[in-house]
């Protein structure tokens, strides 16, 4: 990897919803960083006392699991799964971050996975702003704006995935 400023884009997907917060995984911050898991994971354990339980925590199997059905990112053969669950780090502890990775790239990445951050905030702020709005003006006009409503808070929503039976199917038969 190159010292070269990492965009936002690349970083938005690698921001998960965990237990109410927005997390990065370990394995996502030391890509970007540009060092291996081990080498971030080592830095933190000697700096233990610098990330608390708000700034970071431990999945749980079934937390990993579910990340892992998302993301596809599992790998098949000997050695190629993780022996301990992966890291999760809030936004403070990502910043803190990066005092204990003392590099130039460290404090470059950084400042864009910040950025991001606040990014997200943002459009989830001015989400939610929208929402109280709409609210207000269904409390103020009668139900004739009902369907109007309904369907501005179906396009507010994120769509359901939905799947698709994969396969030949017979008609008439069982």
């Amino acid at each position: 990897m190159t010292n070269a400023v990492i965009p936002v884009e690349r970083i938005e997907p690698k921001i998960f919803r965990v237990r109410e917060q927005n997390v990065m995984l370990d394995t996502d911050l030391a890509a970007l960083y540009g060092v291996q898991v081990k080498v971030l994971n080592q830095a933190v354990k000697r700096n233990i006392e610098r990330f608390p339980d708000d700034f970071m925590f431990q999945l749980t199997a079934d937390e990993d699991a579910r990340l892992r059905s998302q993301s596809v990112t599992l790998k098949t053969g000997r050695g190629q799964h993780r022996k301990y669950l992966p890291l999760a780090f809030t936004e403070q502890g990502v910043a803190m971050l990066s005092s204990v990775l003392r590099s130039p790239r460290a404090a470059q990445v950084n400042v864009q996975i910040m950025r991001t951050f606040v990014r997200l905030r943002r459009m989830l702020a001015s989400n939610e702003e929208l929402a109280r709005k709409l609210a207000a003006l269904e409390r103020k006009y009668d139900s004739q704006f009902k369907a109007v409503f309904d369907a501005i808070r179906s396009l507010m929503s994120p769509p359901e995935k939905t799947r698709r039976r994969i396969g030949f199917v017979r008609n008439g038969g069982s």
